[in-house]
């Protein structure tokens, strides 16, 4: 399989975790046009886990270090395969009730108060659940984000006494969606082993990295016919989504745009995970969930979601992104 050893290229993994988690929302920006955001997440959790199986059988079955991902299924134990499988469930109701935030809030919204939210509980939690990084650090560069959540939202209160009304349960579940996602990485981290710098072999009946992508995958897929389904009867804005609609209002472009968002958000997650084997799990999430940032410019200034706010709300705005970038400084070079 594949191995990340070098710390520089697993930083830039963490990177482009950070642009795809940050961008594949705008894939449901653009699907929401034409059908709801529901009937959208059916493809997105099919694009999840075709990105997957593609790693697990091109990196994760070349290479002369660690194990084969076939090899690798056979030889775990089962509760590392649980607990992989758990937090793609996990997840999965998190990144739903994400989605439902930002169909009801905004991408400007949405993201800064979920995501951020995420990072900082996701970065604790991974941390205690792995004791890998610079405690201190670490704890310096969440509470940097922790000022750009708040900015943002101060921001949020102004666009709100601007005129435009959103409404305040897209913020509610953006906080809920923030509290579930912090909890789902360390999940996955836990049941990976680690690869001994010398032989490159992986730690006996735990996951590499991309077997426990491919489990987590499943996990999600399979409980979005039980969370994503609730959703569809009991939505948070509008009339019940038939499930019908599936099949009778989509087409095959707007079918490859969910699967296309997946694929996009799955790669990140990847990266993110593979990078974690150099750089440290908390860190590795930690960096990736930069997406915040990158969400909130798509929101700011493509989809133009704060173009009626009154003025002086742009100074809160640079702010926000002026401590979200010292923050993920701060946490690259917690490792350093």
């Amino acid at each position: 399989m594949f191995i990340v050893e070098s710390y520089p290229l697993a930083v830039a993994l963490c990177i482009v975790t950070m642009l795809c988690w940050g961008s594949w929302a705008n894939t449901q920006k653009l699907a929401s046009k034409e059908w709801r955001f529901q009937l959208f997440y059916w493809d997105y959790a099919v694009g999840v886990l075709l990105l997957s199986l593609l790693l697990a059988f091109t990196l994760g079955s070349s290479g002369s270090g660690g194990r084969g991902f076939l090899a690798d299924l056979q030889q775990a134990e089962p509760k590392w395969l649980g607990s992989a499988f758990l937090g793609g469930v996990i997840f999965n109701l998190s990144n739903i009730l994400l989605v439902a935030a930002i169909d009801i809030a905004g991408l400007a919204v949405a993201f800064p108060v979920g995501v951020g939210l995420a990072l900082v509980l996701g970065v604790i939690t991974t941390y205690l659940a792995t004791h890998q990084g610079n405690v201190h650090m670490l704890a310096l560069g969440v509470a940097a984000i922790v000022i750009a959540i708040i900015l943002d939202g101060l921001a949020y209160r102004r666009l709100a006494a601007g005129g435009q009304k959103t409404p305040a349960k897209g913020i509610v579940i953006s906080v809920a969606a923030g509290l579930l996602m912090g909890w789902f990485y360390s999940f996955v981290a836990q049941a990976m082993g680690t690869i001994d710098p010398d032989t490159r072999a992986l730690t006996p009946g735990r996951l590499s990295p991309y077997t426990a992508i491919v489990l987590f995958s499943a996990g999600l897929l399979l409980s979005n016919f039980i969370w994503n389904s609730i959703m569809m009867v009991k939505p948070f804005s509008g009339p019940p989504v038939a499930f019908a609609d599936y099949f009778t209002k989509g087409n095959i472009r707007l079918h490859l745009i969910g699967i296309l968002g997946g694929m996009i958000w799955n790669l990140g997650m990847a990266f993110s995970i593979i990078a974690s084997t150099k750089a440290g799990a908390a860190l590795a999430y930690g960096l990736g969930q930069g997406a915040t940032m990158i969400g909130a410019f798509w929101g700011v200034f493509i989809w133009k979601e704060f173009k009626d706010a009154p003025p002086g709300t742009n100074k809160f705005l640079a702010a926000m992104f002026a401590f979200y970038l010292l923050g993920l400084a701060i946490l690259v070079a917690s490792k350093l």
